[in-house]
């Protein structure tokens, strides 16, 4: 089993950045990779970024240059930077786990972005 737990989303002001965290607990050797998803209201959930096990990073084109997906092991965490953020970036943003089941999903924060 594996829990995971998003904070740091909140509202800002367009340009603003936002640190998003999440926090990982349960069966962490099992994981893959970590990934940021978004949705928008009447909008599909999207890949924002993808950090492996390995360390390797991804990102959407929307956002790199942008945004930065970092871990830190020692606290079984992993954290999305957000820079000059704009109000389309405004969605709720999931942490997922990739494992060899089904994928693990944390319960989401929402991110607002005004103009």
């Amino acid at each position: 089993q594996l829990q995971l737990v998003e904070s740091g989303g909140g509202l800002v002001q367009a340009g603003g950045s936002l640190r998003l965290s999440c926090a990982a607990s349960g069966s962490i050797r099992s994981i893959y990779a970590i990934r940021w998803f978004r949705q928008a209201p009447g909008k599909q959930r999207g890949l924002v970024a993808t950090i492996t096990s390995g360390g390797t990073t991804v990102y959407a084109s929307s956002v790199k240059g942008r945004f930065t997906i970092s871990r830190d092991n020692a606290v079984n965490t992993v954290y999305l930077q957000m820079n000059s953020l704009q109000p389309e970036d405004t969605a709720v943003y999931y942490c997922n786990a990739q494992v060899s089941g089904p994928d693990y999903w944390g319960q989401g924060t929402q991110v607002t972005v005004s103009s």
